[in-house]
């Protein structure tokens, strides 16, 4: 085949493969395939399943804010505590996605399906204890974070079955992990889009009480949001049991392998990590802004917050990146693997930098949708045109990062995280804000230049090529 052929597709077959991708080609061969083709066969829907995960808690406030500020404010404060869910469902997934898509490279389903068995059953493990634990001491958790007697009166039972139903949360991550990890992210769309329906049409119904459904309130929200993952677990669980997956669940699949189970945790250990070093910087940075007043608060969570919905399609990409790696490796093709990365970077660069463009010429009318407040936009506005100075190199350093848990290499994107975020880009904030006189300024310059340095690091631990060695 020829290397063009091979590396992107030509534009007439643009959106041939687009459209292939949505509908999914449960056949394709992402180990021998063209490559810029089955780069976008798998980001496309990944793009399209993260972007209905982010709707959840945006549905939720949207007919949660109709009830007033403590029904709001028991919605943020227990997504707060579920960010420790989150963080469990995502480091689970790497180690879930790496593993079955090594194994599917090495053209061995049977393990894979055992893989993704011993990953669901981790997923129920862990879901029971933090069930149990957090439905019982709903009250004292809101407290803790601050709940007055408001929220603690409307908001307990929210907090409860948001908590004790946390296995859909994380059964909804690992499945979705495995059905990626297979090459099948098709079907992890679909399964995010028809919770996101159900939640849609649940949460009014039940909120406010329409037609013979009872008016529950804050409660309400909390059980159409469980009840549409629920329903997305369970259809799941269809796809895996009837053999619509690449993978598929039987009767003699249904046992516990502690040595895998180990492989697993060790795998997704370091993720859970990654995932909380990233992630946990950002308090570091707001801790550096609160001292610049509310305004600089408010215009930094706005901007970060068109930023981090700009860049949902490059985690798309750079999850594609990372089942192509793994699958790859599997089938001893680790220069295909390489040269996915390269290409999906590339997509990812062409992406941001036109992102880009548009944060810098035209960041005043996209902050000002978000409130008429001109100092909080000037503020806001200011975020996105510092921040999307670096999306070019952003776009390399989300691929790569990714490519490396796809390999089953998470401890190289941990080191690097803690690195860049708490070793350099909170102290240069602090330096740049304070010292050097730069305010909120400084702050902003500091992710920009973290984020780059990240992305450069990346790419030299990535062209050293340790990451092809990993056995998993």
């Amino acid at each position: 085949m020829a290397p063009a052929a091979a590396g992107r597709p030509e534009a007439a077959g643009l959106w041939s493969a687009v459209r292939d991708a949505v509908r999914g080609v449960h056949s394709y061969d992402y180990t021998s395939g063209a490559i810029g083709r089955a780069v976008l066969l798998l980001a496309v829907p990944m793009v399209l399943e993260m972007a209905m995960e982010s709707i959840f808690a945006v549905v939720d406030v949207f007919w949660v804010s109709r009830l007033g500020a403590d029904a709001v404010a028991t919605v943020g404060l227990t997504e707060s505590l579920l960010s420790l869910i989150y963080t469990i469902a995502m480091g689970l997934s790497i180690g879930v996605t790496a593993t079955v898509a090594r194994r599917i490279g090495e053209r061995d389903r049977e393990a894979a399906t055992h893989t993704a068995v011993q990953g669901i059953a981790l997923g129920v493990l862990c879901a029971v204890v933090i069930g149990v634990c957090g439905a019982l001491t709903a009250p004292w958790l809101l407290t803790v974070m601050g709940a007055g007697p408001g929220v603690l009166a409307i908001g307990t039972s929210y907090t409860r079955i948001m908590l004790g139903g946390n296995i859909v949360i994380l059964l909804l991550f690992i499945i979705n992990a495995v059905f990626r990890g297979a090459g099948d992210a098709s079907l992890a769309m679909r399964v995010l889009w028809l919770a996101n329906g159900c939640n849609i049409v649940f949460g009014p119904l039940l909120i406010f009480g329409i037609g013979p459904f009872p008016e529950l309130g804050v409660t309400g929200a909390a059980v159409a949001t469980t009840a549409g993952r629920g329903i997305g677990v369970l259809f799941q669980i269809v796809l895996l049991a009837r053999g619509r997956s690449r993978i598929e669940i039987h009767r003699r699949h249904l046992r516990l392998v502690p040595k895998l189970m180990l492989r697993l945790l060790r795998l997704s250990g370091a993720g859970m990590l990654q995932v909380l070093v990233s992630a946990a910087s950002w308090i570091g940075l707001v801790r550096v802004l609160a001292g610049f007043g509310s305004d600089a608060l408010a215009g930094y969570t706005i901007g970060m917050r068109v930023v981090l919905f700009a860049l949902l399609p490059s985690f798309g990409l750079a999850n594609a990146a990372a089942t192509m790696v793994g699958q790859g490796l599997g089938a001893g093709k680790p220069e295909r693997a390489e040269r996915a990365v390269r290409i999906a970077g590339v997509y990812n660069a062409a992406f941001l930098s036109a992102v880009g463009v548009v944060f810098l010429t035209a960041a005043g009318p996209i902050t000002r949708i978000f409130s008429p407040d001109t100092a909080v936009m000037a503020i806001a506005a200011h975020c996105l045109r510092v921040v999307a100075i670096g999306f070019p190199l952003y776009a390399f350093g989300m691929v790569i990062s990714q490519s490396f848990n796809g390999a089953g290499d998470t401890w190289t994107p941990t080191w690097l995280n803690f690195l860049c975020f708490w070793v350099i880009e909170i102290p240069l904030a602090w330096m740049l804000a304070r010292p050097a006189g730069m305010g909120p300024t400084g702050v902003f310059a500091a992710i920009t230049a973290a984020f780059s340095l990240l992305a450069v690091a990346s790419a030299l631990a990535f062209r050293r090529g340790k990451w092809k060695l990993r056995i998993v």
